[in-house]
């Protein structure tokens, strides 16, 4: 589903989240330096932990004090990076009593940096002293600035798994709504000092947020809407992919190994959610880790379509990306993490039977990430997880 729902991008941590939970705002898209006119790929997260244990100073759970006594973290955090050859991420601690929202809309402030549907502007800057010193940053060095204004025009709507009485209840450990998987940014960004335009029209840009008490393994993440058909070779300008998810909770009953997304095809959403059994929609995945690129594998399908996408990235050009959870422990060590990934979609119509090809289409600027708990294998080892051999 294509629905906008601008109540679900709406600060969430009330009740018992305030005190266990966490709740961030993801942004990520493409820039063109302004002397070279080089791409870079960036993204920009505003994060806030267990807002209702804050102090008058930032509370960081991987310190070794905090973690032999059990302390669990409170903050508000921007996390701001590249994605590439000098792929980082950046990461600010702010007090809660320096984080504010509305009740109303999407209107958050973590020191002077501001966050609403329609602009993003802050600033993250971290010393190679501080980051030698301080591993419970979980930050690279480096200092980058942005203001940025957003158009959000096709949304992805999980449905009723993270409709207001399913949050009220807190059903899901982790939640999830993408407003923006085809957004559009515009503005400037500075990273160490040097300029860099994001035009509207080739930013390639998506927006969506997280939230809950934990966080799910295995995770992935898939979106793109650089895409282009491969059958007519014209653009596909009003498209975006998009698919998350691993294995959920609900009420802290595990559910098997399951995805949800969609593909926005040209104005027509081909939706593949497994909480709309009526639908009969399945998605399978697979993820391999090599020693130069990662691969990943869907295969998804309903009583009408079918789908089947395969991505790669670079492993030099992606992250393995820090988060600690609202606990206070760090279970994801190995989640990749990138924004340059590029593949393929083939997108049949199913009529009994058989299948129809719609198209076959190729693209490029995708975000992607997989991790799991316990993934400790040494880089280079190929580490095969899922389901799905496509």
């Amino acid at each position: 589903m294509n629905k906008s729902d601008l109540k679900r991008d709406r600060f969430m941590l009330t009740g018992a989240l305030g005190k266990k939970g966490y709740d961030w705002w993801w942004h990520n898209f493409t820039g063109y330096h302004r002397k070279t006119g080089e791409a870079k790929a960036f993204f920009i997260e505003y994060f806030v932990c267990n807002p209702k244990l804050g102090q008058d100073y930032p509370v960081l759970g991987q310190l070794p004090e905090h973690q032999a006594a059990g302390v669990r973290p409170s903050y508000a955090m921007l996390k701001a990076g590249t994605w590439g050859k000098d792929a980082r991420q950046i990461h600010n601690f702010y007090p809660i009593s320096q984080f504010s929202y509305s009740n109303k809309q999407l209107n958050i402030k973590i020191g002077a940096s501001l966050l609403t549907e329609q602009r993003i502007k802050g600033r993250v800057k971290v010393t190679k002293e501080q980051a030698k010193y301080h591993p419970e940053y979980m930050s690279d060095a480096g200092e980058m600035s942005w203001n940025l204004a957003i158009h959000k025009k096709v949304a992805y709507h999980a449905g009723y798994g993270a409709s207001a009485p399913f949050r009220w209840l807190h059903a899901f450990e982790m939640f999830w709504h993408a407003e923006g998987i085809k957004a559009e940014y515009s503005g400037e960004v500075i990273l160490d000092g040097e300029a860099y335009d994001v035009i509207e029209d080739r930013s390639y840009g998506y927006a969506d947020k997280n939230w809950g008490a934990d966080f799910t393994s295995p995770w992935l993440w898939i979106s793109s809407s650089n895409m282009k058909s491969m059958t007519t070779g014209k653009a596909l300008t009003n498209s975006a992919v998009e698919f998350g998810g691993g294995k959920p909770k609900v009420w802290g009953y595990s559910l098997n190994r399951k995805l949800l997304g969609g593909f926005y095809y040209e104005g027509k959403m081909y939706d593949y959610n497994f909480s709309k059994f009526w639908t009969g929609s399945r998605v399978d995945f697979k993820f391999q880790e090599g020693t130069r690129y990662h691969t990943w594998k869907i295969r998804a399908q309903n009583h009408t379509s079918l789908l089947e996408l395969t991505l790669r990235c670079k492993a030099d050009e992606m992250l393995l990306i820090n988060y600690e959870a609202p606990n206070g422990k760090k279970l994801h060590n190995r989640l990749w993490n990138g924004g340059t990934g590029y593949g393929t979609i083939r997108l049949y119509h199913k009529k009994g039977k058989e299948k129809v090809l719609i198209d076959h289409i190729e693209f490029k600027n995708a975000g992607c990430e997989y991790g799991e708990y316990g993934n400790h294998d040494k880089y280079g080892e190929n580490k095969e997880s899922g389901q799905y051999e496509a």
